[in-house]
């Protein structure tokens, strides 16, 4: 009885042995099938890849329970293959996005429902209760995105026909000179993208808003002005989360990559608008307010859904790499919020250096004063021409940025107005009475435009955008005059 307990253990020791070699033999001949396509696997699609690799994962799993033990070599080479797939796929859409920003001319597009969709699916709640399926959004926008996917150039430049796009907002296309990194640089003074022709100026702002009426792409009840860089960006992340999801165990290289594709759009922007790269490498003739408008929004977006990409990136990510992975993405964050504020600035000093050119001729525009007989019952051409170009400013900003930017850029643009030309004005040499006249006509017209600007400092009074201006008017003439 003995002799047949021992041979029984024996057997069956024989027997898992012989399973486990037939388990691991199996293991072998499967690592090397993924072996000899080693080099194909990186380049499938994610849904194709994700074929190969769940049935290998369910073959190793299967496998492992047969056969009593784990397949470490099978599964290193799964692992190594997956992480190859994410490197591959990672580098195709670096260069990519490198070829879509450096044919970017900076017009505005129309935002197909589909990239809304990607958007709704992914960082809005509204989805659980809209029937939007995460899942399904592996064929979102592919339409649109597929001249994007071959690594032809050619076809890369075409897929910018893919999205209608609207002409130009600037009166002419000669507007100002390049800037210098990081905000400030040489402004043209014979032109500027906030001058307008005799025709712009006869439209109401009625028929502006009709030209303007694109589909904006929609985020926590804000919509933003998009250009195509910005959706293949969106639909670029929307696939990095997608292999996050279905690749879980190498959710920490996919939010690297992330981190790394977010701060390359970033600063390539920043190169080709403020540093007006766009210049050289797209053909423009200039760097318009509208362009730093639009790069404005594209960069605003994508600030504002880094936290939500965050948030689902970081549901896959282990507890001891989640610190370090927050700090980099809180970085990159912080660095399109320095972004858009640079713009912003950008923008201000083009009203700055506009405000200066016009000063400059104005005790020119005195000595005529002075001279003639007060025949003119109009503000000086000074007057006239500084109003109308911060008037086209705020239209062609207020059309494009949040309202709460716009005041932002237009209180500092005040301030600036305020200052400098009260300052120009106490310089003058006020001879006679009719120049002290059109003083004042052009003091009242220059107050009347800056009481209109949207600007969310008040001032010391109930009147709008007070400032030193007013406080000139009121010791020249009185203050009554006020």
């Amino acid at each position: 009885m003995i002799f047949f307990a021992i041979f029984s253990a024996d057997v069956l020791r024989e027997n898992t042995e012989a399973v486990f070699a037939a388990c691991d033999a199996a293991h072998g001949r499967w690592a090397k099938l993924l072996g000899v396509r080693a080099l194909i696997h990186p380049r499938l699609r994610l849904q194709e890849f994700l074929g190969v690799y769940n049935i290998t994962q369910d073959f190793i799993t299967a496998t492992e329970k047969i056969g009593g033990r784990l397949g470490y070599s099978i599964r290193g080479t799964l692992q190594s293959q997956a992480k190859a797939f994410i490197d591959f796929q990672h580098e195709s859409r670096m260069a990519k996005i490198k070829a879509v920003l450096d044919q970017e001319t900076w017009v505005e597009v129309d935002v197909p429902d589909e990239f809304q969709a990607i958007v709704t699916s992914l960082f809005c709640s509204e989805s659980l209760t809209t029937g939007h399926s995460h899942d399904g959004q592996g064929n979102v926008a592919k339409g649109y995105i597929q001249a994007v996917s071959s690594n032809d150039g050619a076809e890369l430049s075409n897929s910018q026909q893919h999205i209608p796009h609207t002409e130009s907002l600037e009166a002419s296309a000669d507007n100002f000179s390049p800037v210098v990194l990081p905000v400030v640089g040489p402004i043209d003074t014979n032109n500027s993208d906030v001058s307008t022709s005799s025709a712009q100026s006869n439209n109401t702002n009625n028929e502006e808003r009709g030209k303007a009426s694109f589909h904006t792409l929609s985020f926590r009840g804000l919509g933003y002005h998009m250009v195509n860089c910005g959706l293949i960006l969106l639909k670029m992340l929307s696939e990095y989360i997608d292999m996050n999801n279905y690749l879980p165990v190498l959710s920490s290289e996919v939010v690297h990559r992330v981190v790394e594709i977010l701060k390359f759009f970033n600063t390539r922007t920043c190169q080709l608008v403020l540093g007006a790269g766009a210049m050289q490498v797209s053909g423009l003739r200039s760097i318009t307010s509208k362009h730093l408008a639009l790069a404005s929004q594209v960069v605003s977006f994508a600030y504002a859904v880094i936290p939500e990409i965050r948030r689902i990136l970081f549901m896959k990510v282990s507890e001891t790499r989640k610190a370090l992975l927050l700090s980099e993405i809180e970085r990159v964050a912080q660095d399109f919020k320095v972004h858009r504020d640079e713009i912003h600035t950008k923008l201000v000093q083009i009203m700055r250096e506009r405000l200066l050119v016009h000063l400059r001729g104005l005790p020119q525009v005195v000595e005529s004063w002075n001279r003639l007989e007060d025949s003119d019952s109009q503000p000086s051409q000074f007057a006239r021409s500084i109003t109308k170009e911060v008037g086209y400013l705020q239209r062609v900003l207020s059309r494009t940025l949040h309202e709460g930017d716009v005041q932002v850029i237009f209180r500092q643009v005040v301030i600036i107005f305020h200052t400098q030309i009260s300052e120009a004005f106490s310089n003058l040499d006020i001879s006679t009475h009719q120049a002290k006249n059109r003083l004042y006509r052009d003091v009242q017209h220059i107050l009347g435009c800056i009481r209109s600007l949207p600007s969310d400092n008040p001032g010391r009074t109930n009147i709008p955008n007070w400032g030193k201006l007013d406080e000139f008017l009121a010791q020249g003439f009185g203050p009554e005059a006020c």
